[in-house]
């Protein structure tokens, strides 16, 4: 059981007990709702054809930055260089349900 999810601007195969790191999101008491759903598939090769009200409900587990990535422009003859740093923020989410047409999917417990 997997779904394919979209957010900050990147798309995502999640599927129930999954942990991943997505792009800084608004959320309240530690529960994220992902509703923008673009394939939902309950057996391997099969999709679920209507996705109306498909939505997948994680928890947060914790917050940070990734690693540095360094930018460098360099220009020649000119005596131009400029290095800049940058580190984007994420919010690691643990994937808890995915709920589509009126069936619910959880992870395990283990």
């Amino acid at each position: 059981m997997y779904a394919v999810i979209r957010t900050g601007g990147k798309q995502y195969r999640v599927a129930p007990g999954d942990t991943l790191k997505v792009e800084t999101l608004a959320y309240e008491n530690s529960a994220i709702e992902f509703s923008d759903v673009l394939a939902v598939s309950a057996e391997e090769g099969k999709f679920e054809q209507e996705l109306s009200g498909a939505k997948v409900l994680a928890e947060v587990v914790g917050e940070g930055r990734g690693a540095k990535i360094l930018v460098f422009h360099f220009k020649r003859k000119k005596q131009y260089k400029k290095m800049q740093g940058h580190r984007q923020n994420f919010v690691e989410v643990k994937i808890n349900e995915i709920v589509v047409n009126g069936k619910s999917f959880k992870a395990e417990a283990k």
